[in-house]
């Protein structure tokens, strides 16, 4: 229960993180001075990255451990179906949100920029979805 309460908060916290950084902090960042972009956008990757960084690799490792041997309760498809979801996030956050941060840490790119608020929904859903079944899976392993 233990595991299964720590990857509950894994994917809680990054619902929380996923849900301020969609409404509220990638649509500010065309209003900040162009001559100020470059160092914001350093700034954003490097302090986010020190909550999102453990935040993700925990609740990566505890879905991976939760499908391989899930908890009393949890159904096997629920596990892997989670596993599924985080798997695709960090696909989505390696492939398309990184590179997008990329180009935008050489100035603000208008269309990357729009791009960046509009791929980032695929994760937000995703770790919607996930923290649903995840409470769905702590109720039954209760």
């Amino acid at each position: 229960m233990t595991l299964l309460l720590l990857h509950a908060v894994a994917t809680l916290l990054m619902l929380g993180v996923i849900l301020v950084v969609q409404l509220v902090h990638y649509p500010l960042f065309q209003y900040v001075r162009a001559g100020d972009y470059e160092a914001f956008q350093a700034a954003h990757m490097r302090r986010i990255t020190w909550i999102v960084a453990p935040t993700m690799t925990t609740e990566l490792a505890t879905a991976g451990w939760i499908a391989w041997a899930p908890p009393a309760g949890v159904p096997s498809w629920m596990a892997w179906t989670g596993l599924g979801l985080v798997l695709f996030i960090w696909a989505v956050t390696g492939l398309v949100q990184v590179p997008l941060h990329t180009r935008l840490a050489k100035g603000f790119d208008a269309a990357a920029h729009r791009r960046l608020v509009t791929t980032n929904w695929l994760r937000t859903g995703a770790w919607a979805v996930r923290a649903g079944l995840v409470l769905w899976m702590v109720r039954l392993g209760l």
